[in-house]
């Protein structure tokens, strides 16, 4: 578990992924500036080539920069988008492990996350920095604070409707479907004994139905001890067989407990949690809950 921040620390805004709408991350480092944090941006933070935010050595630069850097005490993705999983495998990992400090992001930097906890055992922040009111003291909480990460589930929320019955506890660990469908085989750490936490955004049904069959044949769900789903946006919710029907067929055949309803993911005002954290889910309470402490327990 890294550091926690504190009033004075920097933090540096790097674009592993897609370029980010400018005007919007220097609002987002106001907020940041309020609590007290220096805020940095890397050389590439704004650039654009193609569909990513530089070339894969310019995005890969800052980000590894970022991370050998003893001043930066935490780096916030500016966006998502597209190109994380081009350079996931070459982080500084033994930088990570000299001096781990907080990765901020979600969506395609899932894979980061998911490999940072692979090579290095390091926890992640699944989620971002965001002007939505709400939101702004439940990241403060994680960046700065030492309360555990609670998560409540929401009944206005679709995937509420595959939450099932039981506890599990163990490490939380996932993100981004397509991320994790992307990372198998490579950048996906072990599962067995773990949370597994997933989101999706802007795919088809066949899509999803595709990765989970995969992930699930492949063996890579095997072992798991709960399933916290998070938002599934973008898709279309009547008609004979929606994408509840089809994560209900998938989730349902892995036996564990299982909390939906978890407003983590795109769409507005999305909270965030702590990934590979120590965690305890319990589906008949509708929380999902994330611990600062590295053991394993609740």
């Amino acid at each position: 578990m890294p550091p926690r921040l504190k009033p004075g620390d920097t933090v540096r805004f790097v674009s592993p992924a897609s370029t980010p709408e400018r005007d919007q991350i220097l609002r987002r480092a106001e907020l940041l500036e309020s609590w007290g944090l220096k805020v940095e941006f890397g050389a590439r933070a704004f650039s654009s080539f193609a569909r990513f935010a530089g070339t894969d050595e310019e995005r890969l630069a800052d980000l590894n920069d970022a991370l050998r850097d003893p001043n930066v005490r935490g780096i916030i993705a500016t966006r998502g988008g597209k190109g994380s999983y081009r350079i996931a495998d070459r982080l500084d990992f033994d930088a990570v492990r000299r001096d781990p400090k907080l990765l901020v992001g979600f969506s395609d930097i899932t894979i980061l996350h998911l490999m940072l906890w692979k090579q290095c055992g390091l926890i992640g922040v699944h989620g971002a920095v965001t002007l939505w009111e709400p939101c702004r003291a439940f990241m403060q909480n994680i960046l700065m604070g030492s309360d555990d990460i609670v998560i409540q589930s929401r009944a206005e929320e679709p995937t509420s409707a595959l939450t099932t019955e039981g506890r599990a506890q163990g490490r939380l660990i996932g993100g981004n479907l397509d991320m994790l469908a992307t990372a198998a085989g490579w950048a996906l750490p072990s599962l067995k004994g773990a949370i597994l936490l997933v989101e999706a955004v802007n795919s088809r049904l066949g899509q999803v139905d595709r990765q989970l069959t995969m992930l699930r044949k492949g063996g890579h769900l095997d072992g798991l001890a709960a399933v916290a789903v998070g938002r599934f946006t973008g898709f279309e919710l009547t008609g004979d067989f929606t994408i509840i029907d089809l994560l209900r067929e998938h989730l349902d055949r892995l036996d564990v407990p299982i909390l939906g309803g978890l407003p983590l993911g795109h769409d507005k005002e999305p909270l965030a949690t702590l990934v590979g954290a120590s965690a305890f889910l319990d589906a008949a309470a509708g929380k999902l809950t994330a611990t600062r402490s590295t053991a394993n327990s609740h």
